[in-house]
């Protein structure tokens, strides 16, 4: 089975490129640096059904992943989250989060409305990420 993106991630972000493992994402909310990394292996759930090689990986990425985007975004504190609630398919939040954002110091789930990109904001934020993580998008 080829590896295919849950459909309420694939609506609610835009893809930023591919590290070893995962697939990249930006939530589509202007308010946070908001990454989601999903591992492209199909049907994956859970991450102890990923082989110890491949969760070392996920664990790499996702430090990797957090510590650019803090660089880049200035962030106070990193949030990682793997929930899966509402999305079954594998997938972790990588948020760059400030004392100041909409949410603080809660979690961001549920708290006001998400702030769509412009279209400029949204290339403009895609390269600064892509040049951040050194990915091709």
């Amino acid at each position: 089975m080829a590896f295919e993106l849950h459909p309420r991630l694939a609506a609610d972000t835009t893809l930023v490129g591919d590290l070893e493992l995962c697939r990249v994402l930006l939530m589509n909310d202007a308010r946070y640096p908001w990454l989601i990394l999903v591992p492209r292996i199909e049907q994956l759930r859970e991450a102890y059904e990923l082989d110890a090689e491949k969760q070392a990986q996920l664990w790499r990425e996702a430090s990797q992943t957090g510590e650019r985007l803090m660089q880049e975004f200035s962030g106070q504190k990193l949030n990682l989250a793997a929930l899966g609630n509402q999305v079954p398919q594998l997938h972790l939040h990588v948020i760059a989060r400030f004392e100041n954002d909409a949410a603080w110091p809660g979690p961001v789930w549920g708290v006001g409305t998400a702030q769509a990109y412009s279209s400029q904001a949204l290339d403009a934020t895609l390269a600064r990420l892509r040049r951040a993580l050194m990915l091709d998008g």
